[in-house]
């Protein structure tokens, strides 16, 4: 069986061609014989991903195919079913999923689309609906919109009746994305956009933000701000992990902020949002309201040139790899 891995090379992530053996299902797993999986930039940041002295782990993190076996204990799918979700190892030609993160993949999927669904789509769901509480008619402000959470971060919000505004350095992505019901979007890759979005506000600020960039923006997020407005923290890649908190800010305008990740999650409570996902926003995706963004198809030989295209910042929505075994 053929499996990609990442490992630390010269302080970058580099990501090298296996032979592995097959794997077995436990106890409450799915062995998935994999059709794609989507590439995602947390796995390729040192620090988060791998790390300097650790052993080199199974890439990828999401994926999409047809159950080949079953664990025991699990119920509700069977043999042959097509199901995606969040996994380790999901570049790989056969990988196992735990049977409480496993989805049923909508009709209307491609096994590139039902493979960029999962982590996107269920960070988003934590992050708008679970902690954000994001309603009909409010404003969300998505810096670094162009990537796959905040395409799936706009494609939700808008779905949900809200208003969106977002920022990114790419005036060309921005465009695209108006096509897709951004209400504003901001040119910049700075923490130079809070009068933009008062502004469009008519002073009062956006109730939800959604952080994709980090702690250079941070501060700036949080004058965007409107009374009792909520703050999510979903990433940092600008490398920046600390910033200035206006105190007053925070108590006079009874701000909330919250982090969204899994690091920490036990399976059980990941599972909760898994749940979560499959009521309020699949159905979407099965109806067609919601369809994922993906820029480009990489077969599975040319994963190396799909993470070298994803670090050029080139693409707009998420990047797919088939894998064809």
């Amino acid at each position: 069986m053929k499996s990609y891995w990442l490992r630390l090379d010269s302080g970058k992530t580099a990501i090298e061609l296996r032979d592995a053996p097959m794997p077995e299902p436990g106890a409450g797993q799915i062995l998935v014989h994999m059709r794609a999986a989507g590439l995602n930039r947390g796995e390729l940041i040192v620090g988060h991903s791998v790390k300097a002295g650790g052993a080199a782990k199974a890439a990828g993190a999401e994926g999409a195919g047809e159950i080949a076996k079953l664990g025991a204990g699990v119920t509700g799918f069977k043999a042959g079913e097509r199901v995606m979700g969040r996994c380790a190892g999901s570049f790989s030609e056969y990988s196992l999923i735990d049977a409480r993160e496993a989805v049923p993949v909508p009709k209307n999927l491609s096994w590139e689309e039902a493979a960029c669904v999962p982590l996107a789509f269920m960070v988003v769901h934590d992050m708008l609906i679970a902690q954000g509480r994001l309603r009909a008619g409010e404003w969300l402000l998505v810096t670094g919109i162009s990537a796959g959470v905040g395409v799936a971060a706009l494609q939700t919000a808008k779905a949900l009746g809200a208003k969106v505004i977002g920022t990114s350095g790419s005036a060309e992505k921005l465009e695209k994305l108006k096509a897709m019901g951004l209400d504003l979007g901001i040119r910049t890759r700075s923490g130079d956009f809070a009068e933009a979005v008062m502004k469009a506000t008519d002073g009062r600020g956006v109730n939800l933000v959604v952080n994709n960039v980090g702690g250079s923006v941070f501060a700036e997020t949080i004058r965007a701000l409107a009374y009792e407005g909520r703050h999510a923290t979903v990433g940092y890649v600008d490398g920046v992990l600390k910033s200035e908190i206006d105190i007053e800010a925070l108590h006079t305008k009874r701000l909330t902020l919250f982090g969204v990740s899994n690091r920490l999650r036990t399976a059980e409570q990941r599972s909760v949002t898994v749940r979560g996902f499959a009521t309020d926003i699949l159905p979407l995706i099965a109806s067609g309201k919601i369809r994922p963004l993906i820029d480009r198809v990489f077969p599975f030989s040319e994963l190396p040139a799909a993470k070298a295209y994803m670090e050029s910042n080139a693409h707009l929505g998420k990047i797919a790899v088939r894998i064809d075994g």
